[in-house]
């Protein structure tokens, strides 16, 4: 594929028109229809519906525009890079992470990197759900316990842990006897299964309580209302208060939150600049960085 035929559909293509296009980039009309003609040709798809007052992208030729322009914006920032000698990250920097990584850190780390990058238009979108980045137009997501995906490379940013914790008010159930527990609304299991000072038990819960979010859940704990299993991250500063307590860490997976990013796509400045950030926020990865974050604790250099 002719890499210049490609740059002047993406051309065309933004500007809506080979006219704009042309005086945009102060090259002959003729020229950019020619090229545009010769790629059509090449791929053997229209990537234009061409009318006499109108011109529109096809099916075929939107969906050619949405990969090619974003990798050649990256390979023309690498190119400015290189002959400049490092360039500072500019442009649109558009992030996905789940809801609690985003309540307990991502306020403060978004404000730093747009104070130490002010050209970088930055924009984090809050969902728990997997989006799809590519197809989105994400440039990085962060997540917790991904799916593999052979599409998306990455960095384990930390490493967390649940564990399940109790206001000092709240007796601790004798063996077998269920424990009241304030849970996901999205569903629970019938016991937790936890390792203790006094080895693995497993101990029943009722649910008194179903809450959407974790702060929720965290908040409604500390009332006595009930036990609940969380993030250690997350209660931290409670534990270390003794505004909670710590029944036991529960068994299974440990939590490993994931800064992705596409494997075929050139990691822009922008992006690295970012994942950067993040390292020093957290150079150990331990679930007391993001705590600290929490607490307002975090180091101001």
């Amino acid at each position: 594929m002719d890499l210049l035929a490609l740059a002047d559909f993406t051309l065309v293509a933004r500007h809506g028109g080979f006219g704009r296009a042309a005086r945009a980039a102060e090259r002959p009309k003729a020229t950019l229809s020619r090229r545009v003609a010769d790629l059509e040709a090449s791929l053997g798809v229209r990537l234009f519906e061409r009318g006499s007052h109108m011109l529109k992208l096809t099916q075929e030729g939107r969906a050619l525009f949405e990969r090619t322009e974003t990798l050649l914006t990256e390979i023309g920032e690498a190119a400015t890079s290189i002959a400049s000698g490092g360039e500072m990250p500019r442009g649109r920097l558009r992030i996905s992470a789940p809801l609690l990584f985003s309540q307990m850190a991502l306020g403060t780390l978004s404000a730093r990197f747009a104070l130490r990058y002010p050209e970088v238009r930055l924009e984090i979108t809050t969902e728990d759900r997997a989006v799809d980045m590519v197809e989105e137009g994400y440039d990085l997501v962060i997540r917790v316990n991904p799916d593999p995906d052979e599409r998306l490379i990455g960095r384990v940013l930390l490493r967390d842990r649940l564990v399940a914790v109790a206001s000092p008010a709240l007796a601790k159930p004798e063996p077998q006897v269920a424990v009241r527990a304030v849970v996901r609304a999205s569903g629970s299991p019938a016991a937790w299964e936890l390792t203790t000072m006094e080895g693995d038990v497993r101990m029943p819960i009722e649910p008194v309580l179903r809450l959407a979010s974790l702060i929720m859940i965290r908040d409604a704990v500390r009332t006595s209302i009930g036990a609940a299993v969380l993030p250690l991250s997350l209660v931290a500063g409670d534990l270390r208060s003794g505004a909670l307590v710590r029944w036991g860490d529960v068994k299974g997976r440990p939590i490993e939150i994931w800064a992705l990013y596409p494997s075929r796509r050139l990691l822009s400045a922008r992006v690295s600049a970012f994942l950067d950030l993040l390292k020093d926020a957290f150079p150990q990865g331990q679930p007391e960085e993001l705590a600290a974050y929490l607490a307002g604790e975090f180091p101001t250099a």
